[in-house]
């Protein structure tokens, strides 16, 4: 974003020696760059059975799979949603979990809305999230470049915990978000193919369990009653 605003400013002033209503058509270009590395807030369900978008988009195909080694190896189902250069590019965790692993693959740049072959060709990086306080995988989450897009971003480091809706990435200048979500959790898919989606706001299925991070269990020793001794090992108090 610092660059790319660096490059402008440098252009604009080039072609100000130029004409300087030239500089009216380096505006538009910088409205949208603007516009495209936005980053809303976004009101995050509390439902622990949800799994939310990954991505802002346009759902471009609901699959079924027989087989998918990403959560596990048995069947799965995987939501593929298409980023426009006009969506929100920030990419969001769908539920709480453990990140088990983040594999890098080298590839093509065609265009994203050939899911069939971009998904299996294109450059990626695919981020897995075991549920919390097992080693079983929860859900996967795919960043695929596109013909534009040219450059992913992933914040997240093996053993992290994320929760529901977190920031986990982003992709560059139009791409497609892959979600895939074992079978075993019994995926209730409540998108169709052509729904427009909010990464971290539209639930995108409900699972059969609650996958939430465990509440960290406090104890207290409790006080001493008026009159009492003070338990071995306390400081009294004055």
């Amino acid at each position: 974003m610092i660059i790319g605003t660096i490059v402008l400013f440098a252009i604009a002033v080039a072609v100000s020696f130029i004409h300087f209503a030239l500089v009216l058509l380096i505006i538009p270009v910088a409205v949208w760059l603007f516009a495209f590395f936005r980053d809303p807030d976004r009101d995050i369900t509390p439902d622990a059975k949800a799994i939310v978008s990954p991505a802002d988009g346009l759902v471009s195909d609901i699959t079924e799979l027989e087989s998918c080694d990403l959560v596990g190896g048995g069947p799965a189902m995987r939501i593929g949603i298409f980023l426009s250069v006009f969506n929100v590019h920030v990419n969001r965790a769908p539920c709480d979990g453990v990140v088990a692993a983040i594999v890098y693959k080298k590839g093509k740049f065609i265009n994203a809305m050939s899911h069939a072959n971009a998904s299996s060709d294109n450059e990626s990086n695919t981020i897995v999230l075991n549920e919390p306080g097992t080693k079983e995988p929860v859900c996967a989450v795919k960043q695929i470049v596109g013909l534009i897009a040219r450059r992913i971003i992933c914040e997240l480091k093996v053993g992290q915990t994320v929760v529901r809706g977190q920031r986990i990435g982003m992709i560059k200048f139009g791409s497609r978000t892959e979600l895939y979500i074992p079978k075993r959790l019994e995926p209730n898919v409540l998108v169709q193919v052509g729904a427009k989606v909010q990464g971290g706001m539209q639930i995108l299925a409900t699972v059969n369990r609650p996958i939430a991070i465990p509440a960290p269990v406090t104890t207290e020793r409790p006080a001493a009653a008026p009159g009492m001794p003070v338990p071995s090992g306390s400081i009294p108090l004055d």
